[in-house]
Parts: structure tokens; C-alpha cells; sequence
């Protein structure tokens, strides 16, 4: 991509966040615990420890063509923000906005019924970066990293057989997991596989979503009446890659570029590996579940993010 060809593409970034920590979303989300599971793992889902502002600092620092970065969420502002002039190019655009005409389904709690709805976020660009809190940018990046020379979406995944075709997997009851999600999204379009993502930030053309759901309004109203994730509900993210795909409009990539962790119970010297050696090759790191990460391993990463995107 030339230059002139990548100042013609504007690219913005979305986040979704929500403080679970807050006592008016508690008292929010309380009425309607009783209809989900409710346990600890459930309640941990919205916990968080300031990784929105490590995530946003990660952006502004190694991915600085962004040109606005909206922040999705329920009548909430990150503590962050309210500190400093450095966040200019930042905006709170609250789930109201981005559900008008359809308040019915508000309040919500679930990731998927609030993607459903990030392409009708006011002045949000054709291209934009989809991450959600946990993600970060850990090494220099450019547009070229996440869209081609005529604008099409670099996807990183693997293409991976249907769960549903795996006779070992027929007899087990279906519940609301993230692969599982994918897959709806997929046998939607007709695929026969998989085209698996992973946690990495995901480029996305708001037309692709624009145009399906304008010509599908019954898949986007059922998709979005959940108030907490559902067995029946795809991802958006994978079917704006799988339209995307359908249409060869994309380049796919199977380097994910990503170092990533989903638990914590390693000796700390792995950790100080991983992050210290391993980190230098790779452009996303995705920390989930960082909450339940022990206090002598978070001691030692949380000073390393922010060194890094600081």
C-alpha cells in the first residue's frame, strides 16, 4: 500500500466495555440475574482492572492512523478519561444511541446483542477495528497490517471443521460458547467449515453489516433481544468474515501475530518469557480473564503493559 493509497482510507477503532465494578450497573444488572446463571464465573465476566485504558493507550501508541476511537457502553466513562486532555480523539457513545429505535431490548448485558448493533455508532468510518477490552497492540502497526490496497479486511484465522459435523460432539447439549457462535454465523451464509478467529483485533467495513442486516431485518431483531448470551445467537464479528469471504473481498491470514493467555497458572519466570522474548515477534497480546490472575504474576504484568503502551 502506498502511501497516498493509505491516507484514503480512514480507519476508526471499537471498543465495547462495561465496569462491573460500578454499584449503579450492579444494581442495574441484579433483576435480571435470576433468569441466568449466576454464578461467580458469570458475575466475573463484567469485572474488570482498568484494561480499557492500557487497551486505548495501546492504540494511540502503535496504531496512531486510528482516527477516532469510540468506546461503547451504559451509561459509563472510563475514570481514565476524565483526568486528562490526552484523549481527545476519544468518544462514549452509549448503548441508547446505537439501539434507537429498538430501546425495547435495553438494558443488556451481552456482548453479542451490543456488536449487533456497533454499525449504526453516528460517524463511525467504512473501515474500523473491532477489539474489545482485552486486546492490546503491543508493537508498531499500520493500516496495511489490517486492510489491503483496495480496503478489504485482513482476516487471521484457520479454517476449522463444523463441531456439528464431528459425530463425537452431536450427543453433548449446546450452550452459548464463543466457537459455537462462530459456527451459526458461518451455516448462516451456507458454509460447510469454519473460518475461525481468535483474539486479535478484527478488521471490519461497516457496509458489510449495513447492507446484511438492511436485507435481513429479522436475523438482526432476533439477534439482539437477548439480554445475556443465548445458545441461538451468532457473532457479527464472524459474519462480517464470512460475508467478507463470500464475496473474496478479504485476504486471509493464518500468522496471528498474537501472544495470548486465558489462564494464569504457570510459574512466574514462563510469564517474564513469554511477555519479555516472545512479545517482540508478535503485534496483539489478549489478556482474558485477567481478573482471576494471581496477585505476584499481575504484579509483574500490569507494570509491563503499561510500559508498553505508554
Amino acid at each position: 500500500m502506498t502511501t497516498a493509497q493509505t491516507k484514503k482510507i480512514k480507519v476508526d477503532a471499537v471498543i465495547l466495555w462495561v465496569d462491573g465494578n460500578d454499584e449503579g450497573y450492579k444494581s442495574k444488572i441484579s433483576p435480571y440475574l435470576e433468569d441466568t446463571n449466576s454464578n461467580e464465573n458469570f458475575k466475573n465476566r463484567y469485572v474488570q482492572i482498568n484494561e480499557i485504558e492500557h487497551n486505548v493507550n495501546s492504540i494511540l501508541k502503535h496504531a496512531s492512523f486510528v482516527n477516532t476511537i469510540f468506546i461503547v457502553t451504559d451509561n459509563q466513562t472510563p475514570q481514565f478519561l476524565k483526568q486528562t486532555d490526552k484523549y481527545t480523539n476519544v468518544k462514549i457513545i452509549d448503548h441508547s444511541v446505537i439501539f434507537k429505535g429498538f430501546e425495547a431490548n435495553l438494558p443488556t448485558f451481552n456482548s453479542r446483542t451490543i456488536e449487533s448493533c456497533i454499525h449504526r455508532i453516528p460517524e463511525l468510518s467504512e473501515h474500523f477495528l473491532y477489539l474489545n477490552d482485552d486486546f492490546f497492540i503491543i508493537n508498531p502497526t499500520t493500516i496495511k497490517d489490517f486492510f489491503t490496497k483496495n480496503g478489504f479486511p485482513i482476516l487471521r484465522g484457520l479454517w476449522q471443521p463444523l463441531e456439528t459435523s464431528k459425530i463425537y460432539k452431536k450427543s453433548k447439549p449446546e450452550k452459548a460458547k464463543h466457537k459455537k457462535a462462530q459456527e451459526k454465523a458461518a451455516k448462516l451464509l451456507g458454509f460447510k467449515k469454519l473460518y475461525r478467529f481468535k483474539h486479535t483485533p478484527h478488521p471490519i467495513r461497516k457496509s458489510t453489516l449495513v447492507n446484511f442486516f438492511n436485507e435481513n431485518p429479522d436475523v438482526f431483531i432476533e439477534n439482539i433481544k437477548h439480554k445475556f448470551r443465548n445458545k441461538t445467537q451468532f457473532l457479527p464479528i464472524a459474519l462480517a468474515n464470512h460475508l467478507e469471504i463470500q464475496s473474496k473481498t478479504c485476504k486471509l491470514q493464518k500468522d496471528l501475530q498474537l501472544l495470548y493467555f486465558r489462564s494464569y497458572k504457570k510459574p512466574i519466570f514462563w510469564y517474564k518469557f513469554k511477555f519479555n522474548i516472545l512479545s517482540k515477534n508478535k503485534l496483539f497480546l489478549g489478556l482474558q480473564n485477567l481478573n482471576f490472575c494471581p496477585p505476584n504474576i499481575l504484579e509483574f504484568i500490569l507494570p509491563w503493559l503499561k510500559n508498553r503502551v505508554n
